[in-house]
């Protein structure tokens, strides 16, 4: 129980504290269980690559607010929601071909060395350049994983790495979630799992 003025730590206090770097997954999914058996999220093989330095999720919704003749501030009942933004900003540590072709909107080359891969500038985004989805997942100090994932995601910030003297190349990327055509375009689908509280 808190102690008003004090402290407001209580027994839950620790199921409710995220810790940690978490990981970042790259079409994740949840698949249900066969005759009572539990469902299986597959963590392991969506990891999308080793981070440095943490990641940033923000989701944002945005307002206007009406303005009325006599109104000098704010009002309740005057603020109406036009719209919201969702990013994930991920600092990766390792860069694979995978990751540099969704930074850069980029496709498959052909190579002239064959040890190499080539990754090539495309004119044009495409449907195969937007992810099922991207997806955080976390935990709390019990365990428990807290677990955003973001639909449609596209890379929109491009590729840029410094590199330095006894440091590893960190480069970010920044991914937007996007609603469907075929939706009614006026949210978007994200989805944040969180952990039912426990006793």
């Amino acid at each position: 129980m808190g102690k008003a003025g004090k402290s407001g730590i209580t027994a839950n206090t620790p199921k409710n504290i995220m810790f940690g770097a978490g990981t970042i997954h790259k079409n994740l999914t949840y698949t249900a269980g066969q005759s009572g058996q539990a469902g299986s999220w597959n963590f392991d093989e969506s990891i999308l690559g080793a981070t440095q330095g943490g990641s940033k999720i923000s989701i944002k919704p945005e307002f206007v607010d009406i303005d009325a003749d006599g109104a000098l501030v704010a009002v309740k009942g005057l603020k109406v929601k036009t719209g919201e933004t969702a990013t994930m900003e991920f600092n990766f540590l390792e860069v694979t071909k995978d990751i540099l072709k969704m930074a850069l909107i980029g496709a498959d080359g052909t190579s002239a060395d064959d040890n190499f891969d080539v990754v090539e500038s495309t004119a044009f985004i495409t449907a195969g350049d937007y992810l099922d989805n991207v997806a955080f997942v976390g935990q709390t100090l019990d365990g428990r994983n807290i677990i955003v994932i973001m639909d449609n995601a596209l890379c929109t910030s491009g590729f840029e790495s410094n590199g330095k003297n006894k440091e590893a190349g960190v480069f970010t990327c920044t991914f937007e979630c996007h609603a469907d055509l075929t939706s009614d375009m006026d949210t978007l689908p994200y989805h944040i799992y969180y952990p039912k509280t426990t006793a």
